[in-house]
């Protein structure tokens, strides 16, 4: 049943004068509500359903023997499997009908752990699981749990622990061999991850997130709790992970203090002098992994959205090798327990992400997944091009856009292109140029020009550019893609009449504003869970990520912020917004809540405008079981068709 908000907030608004609303048919098929939204067609459903049969293989650690833990989907779900050797079977491990996307080898052994939740709520249980399928629980019920980390000797694991409705973070210690006896050792302040444990187990190493350019790092003195801040404590810096080095003396971590792009530097625990690894750096290092004795570092740099390895010697900062896999996007890297292998996973535009290994003495790169297209003709998938485009005060912004081949759906009219124009989340985020079906499936299916922005906001172009949106500044990231749009208009290919915004989360909220600000300039517009009043939004997301988010958004509680809030919430100017919109929510949604799409889809219908509401049962934050996906990107290329002017 479609739920009760949205019918009482559609009451509200006809008995506050809002107009009349037209009913709208509601179904249910399987675990999505459609409100609104027609049935797919057989043939468009049929023509979809390739893009989300293909799989892809994500590395996720190495197991004592030196095979692989992957997970990948074979059912609905992704799940973990267990790969001997490059082009071995995949052997499933777990079987769940929730997803499973990370794991831990325990070292010295064969047991693994792994997070799980139910319905996408987010409120993570951790397992430990052998190769035989023995499973035991790690964690408490009724919690959120993560950022695991084991001992070296493997006797040891610490996470950080949250309870509903709490903003702060403990950390969790226990012995694996004996779950019931975990222990809290940090009754924390803030948004506390665990980071790393010294060899003697005496010491864990924790963050504190404040925001995403300012991050505390402390060491934790087991015994007594005391916790020591790390490096310079009279300024903001924004780390990126951290591990103990030279004994525990130590720690690598990536820092901006003072640059722009996070670099590679140890920091000196008792003196916390810094030592650079990588001065000048003209790209960013996004994610690391140190080899088991601490001598190498293997670095992931983003290169204006693709990655490129780097192995650097600790002691001295100099470069090692620079391995060379195929252009694309990094998933996770890890050396081998014995420290001759480096394992990632590797996503291209047009090859889903498989696993991958680097032999360092050696410098052979294998690939060991081969995974399927689902049918997919590869020659039909379409490699993006980078651009920039100005924007309003002069800047820059980065872009990728997908242009149909020849073989596409032909959907141009006087040689033009319609457009799409998909907005990341986040807004600490990138859009990149890994494997996407749901945009291949835009320039196939539709014949679209797709097109990737990263706004003013995004990461990956150094510390100025992500805080250039922050606070009162928000709309001027939805300035950004008025410029885009200023772009589409000049260029001889593209069909400026027929451009459809589409975005999630906190893209979301900027295609509503779109919606609002550009409403002649646009066809329609798709906002999955996205952000409708930012008052409402702060005060119902979860206890755990609220005041994160007062960092980076504003505090509604002060009366200065509050004003702007009311001014920029796009359901303050909802009545701008006349062409039609999509709107999809799964119900479980921990950080942006349910009520934030319901109250918008409620005020839209009031005055008249058309939406198509589908709404997910089992589903948080995201679409993560393949019938959903391939349920809702379907009704997304109705929905784009329609509006676009696609036969």
């Amino acid at each position: 049943m479609i739920s009760r908000a949205l019918l009482l907030g559609t009451a509200l608004a006809l008995a506050l004068g809002g107009g009349a609303v037209a009913e709208t048919e509601k179904r249910e098929v399987g675990n999505i509500v459609y409100d609104g939204a027609p049935p797919t067609p057989a043939a468009l459903q049929a023509a979809i359903a390739p893009y989300y049969n293909a799989r892809a293989a994500g590395f996720v650690d190495w197991l004592p023997d030196g095979s692989m833990l992957i997970t990948t989907r074979f059912g609905d779900t992704a799940q973990l499997h267990r790969v001997a050797g490059p082009g071995a079977d995949r052997s499933q491990l777990t079987f769940f009908g929730e997803p499973i996307s990370d794991a831990h080898v325990r070292p010295g052994t064969s047991t693994f752990l792994y997070p799980r939740d139910v319905g996408g709520a987010e409120y993570y249980q951790a397992y430990l699981r052998d190769l035989a399928g023995h499973e035991t629980q790690l964690t408490a019920p009724n919690t959120r749990n993560q950022n695991f980390v084991f001992s070296k000797d493997g006797k040891l694991v610490a996470w950080s622990q949250v309870t509903p409705g709490d903003p702060n973070y403990d950390v969790m210690l226990a012995d694996p061999s004996n779950p019931a006896g975990r222990r809290k050792v940090l009754e924390g302040t803030g948004a506390i991850a665990v980071r790393d444990i010294s060899a003697d187990g005496r010491t864990i190493l924790v963050a504190r997130n404040n925001a995403q350019t300012w991050v505390e790092l402390f060491t934790l003195d087991v015994a007594s709790g005391k916790l020591t801040p790390v490096g310079p404590t009279d300024r903001k810096i924004g780390y990126v992970g951290g591990v103990f080095v030279d004994g525990g003396k130590g720690v690598l971590t990536l820092s901006d203090d003072g640059v722009e792009f996070t670099r590679p530097v140890v920091i000196d625990v008792a003196s916390g002098r810094v030592r650079d690894l990588e001065p000048g750096a003209k790209w960013g290092t996004e994610d690391f992994d140190v080899s088991p004795d601490g001598k190498t570092l293997a670095q992931v740099v983003n290169e204006e959205g693709y990655s490129r390895i780097v192995l650097r010697d600790v002691a001295s900062g100099k470069v090692i090798a620079t391995p060379k896999p195929p252009l694309g996007v990094l998933g996770t890297i890890k050396f081998s327990p014995d420290g001759g292998k480096l394992g990632f996973g590797l996503s291209t535009s047009t090859n889903s992400m498989d696993a991958w290994s680097y032999e360092l003495k050696g410098g052979k790169l294998t690939r060991w997944t081969q995974s399927e297209l689902g049918g997919l003709d590869a020659a039909k998938l379409v490699e993006p091009a980078l651009f920039r485009y100005p924007t309003f005060d002069g800047r820059q912004i980065p872009a990728f856009i997908y242009r149909p081949g020849k073989d596409a759906k032909a959907s141009a009219k006087g040689g033009k292109l319609p457009v799409v124009i998909q907005i990341h989340g986040g807004p600490e985020g990138q859009e990149l140029p890994a494997f996407n079906p749901r945009r291949q499936s835009w320039v196939n299916e539709i014949g679209a020009a797709v097109i990737i922005p990263n706004v003013r906001g995004s990461t990956g172009y150094g510390r100025t550019y992500t805080g250039l949106d922050n606070a009162e500044k928000r709309e001027d990231s939805v300035k950004d893609i008025g410029a885009l749009l200023d772009w589409v208009a000049r260029q001889p290919d593209l069909d400026a009449s027929r451009v459809a915004v589409v975005g999630q989360s906190y893209g979301g909220y900027m295609v509503l504003a779109v919606a609002g600000h550009y409403n002649d300039r646009i066809a329609g517009a798709i906002d999955l869970y996205g952000i409708s009043n930012w008052i409402t939004f702060l005060q119902n997301t979860e206890g755990y990520r609220r005041d994160l988010r007062r960092a980076e958004y504003g505090d509604e509680r002060k009366p200065e912020m509050r004003a702007v809030f009311e001014k920029i919430s796009p359901i303050a100017y909802s009545d701008r917004m006349k062409k039609p919109m999509m709107v999809f929510q799964g119900a479980n949604d921990p950080r942006v809540p349910r009520t934030e799409s319901e109250q918008m889809v409620a005020k839209l219908r009031a005055q008249g405008t058309e939406v198509w509401y589908v709404m997910a049962k089992d589903e948080g934050h995201g679409i993560y079981k393949k019938a959903n996906q391939e349920a809702v990107r379907a009704t997304e290329v109705v929905f784009l068709k329609k509006v676009l002017g696609v036969e």
